[in-house]
């Protein structure tokens, strides 16, 4: 019998690779922290697969326990929160605010942000109509009360997949040009921060231009992303330029409801003298590689991958050797490296909640990452650097001011990723 697949992430748990995810949603009013608090403690409610905390069983395995304990509210502090600890219940998941902002943080080890998101959209829908009354909720909100579905809670089954070779894998190698800054960060003691800008776009000024150079908003921002790191990026013999985009594979596994995370990557190979091209032909070579490389066969493969190294966790003899086989055989290590990576969850549905919300931006690991999330009138970029240097932001928007793209971008961030406490 296999373990919970939710537990695997958290062998690789590191303080400055915690693989934890913040989702800040910025309100049109000040959050009412006791309406909150009771709000979070009804939504919590309806998802038993997040009411968790981590235990040890005798195999030294990590497992996932029932936590009936109420789900934390807290003020935003300027220091992470500590998940798994009793400052928040021992519970994987905590909510903190300040002023007008509520931070969703949350364990990336059971979900991705399309499974956070059933959490955070019942939240403030419970939040939101206790504040305002009636509102027409997102067409897929977990409503309290409802059952949890088996297409939720569904995983397939690696065995059942088609056992098909791919007809194309990518093969254009890694490209280490930034790999430096983030060791730099990684094993530096005396460096513990990492910081973050948030960037709007207009969504009729951006969607115009995305068409302009027929484009989808996810390979025009991998465009205009790599393009402004030519700049930056020190040229060497022999080395190319890469950018991957997240591409969620949960339809082609059969797990469209499911609120587990399922992403694999799109690799695009840019050589240095491609970069003088216009975004016009950057996006096209992006556009390229998705239709190329975003096929079933490479879902299956990379679910049984993923399988396969989850077996071999749970075969190591104690907790020791099961980190550090995790760690050594992680996707995250083991995928080919590129200079920069763009996320993007597509539009999301907020139904009427949505007029009172005034931007969604999500935060997580990486460098020269970008996050993305869609509202009606307005994209919300998150550019996370592991350093103070503005010159990776400053080079994205000099290069958005000579495409005429209309955008604005924040002062610099912390992001204070969560930590996690985990039994030992």
């Amino acid at each position: 019998m296999r373990n919970n697949p939710d537990v695997y992430l958290l062998y690789e748990y590191m303080k400055k690779l915690p693989f934890t995810v913040r989702i800040k949603v910025q309100l049109d009013e000040k959050v009412d922290a006791a309406l909150l608090e009771e709000a979070a403690n009804e939504a919590i409610e309806r998802f038993p697969y997040y009411r968790v905390q981590v235990e040890l069983d005798e195999g030294q395995n990590y497992i996932l326990k029932e936590n009936n304990r109420p789900i934390v509210v807290l003020p935003e502090e300027d220091r992470p929160v500590m998940l798994g600890s009793d400052q928040v219940n021992r519970h994987l998941f905590a909510i903190t605010y300040k002023n007008d902002e509520i931070f969703f943080n949350y364990s990336h080890a059971p979900c991705g942000a399309p499974g956070a998101l059933f959490w955070i959209k019942t939240t403030l829908y419970q939040y939101m109509t206790k504040k305002y009354g009636e509102l027409t909720p997102p067409k897929d909100l977990k409503m309290v009360g409802s059952p949890v579905s088996e297409g939720e809670l569904y995983f397939p089954d690696p065995q059942q997949l088609p056992d098909k070779e791919p007809s194309i894998r990518y093969t254009g190698g890694d490209s280490n040009l930034a790999l430096g800054r983030y060791l730099k960060y990684l094993f530096n003691p005396f460096v513990k921060d990492s910081y973050y800008y948030q960037i709007e776009l207009p969504t009729k000024e951006f969607m115009e231009y995305a068409k302009s150079v027929d484009g989808s908003p996810n390979t025009v921002i991998a465009a205009l992303l790599i393009k402004s790191l030519s700049k930056m990026l020190k040229r060497k013999k022999d080395t190319h330029l890469s950018v991957r985009i997240a591409a969620d594979y949960r339809d082609e596994i059969g797990a469209s409801e499911s609120y587990r995370d399922f992403v694999r990557f799109i690799h695009v190979r840019y050589e240095r003298d491609q970069m003088d091209e216009s975004i016009e032909r950057l996006n096209m070579r992006a556009r390229g590689a998705v239709i190329k490389q975003d096929i079933p066969e490479l879902a299956y493969e990379r679910f049984r991958k993923i399988q396969g190294i989850h077996d071999a966790i749970d075969a190591q003899p104690n907790l020791k050797a099961k980190k550090k086989y995790a760690s050594s055989n992680s996707t995250f290590r083991s995928d080919p490296r590129d200079n920069c990576t763009v996320s993007y969850v597509g539009q999301i549905d907020w139904g009427d909640m949505e007029k009172h919300i005034k931007n969604v931006y999500t935060i997580t690991d990486g460098d020269l990452m970008l996050e993305v999330n869609a509202l009606e009138d307005h994209f919300c970029i998150t550019y996370q650097v592991v350093g103070k240097d503005t010159t990776p932001v400053d080079l994205f928007c000099s290069l958005l001011d000579e495409e005429k793209v209309p955008y604005s971008v924040s002062e610099c961030k912390t992001r204070y990723l969560p930590l996690i406490e985990l039994p030992k």
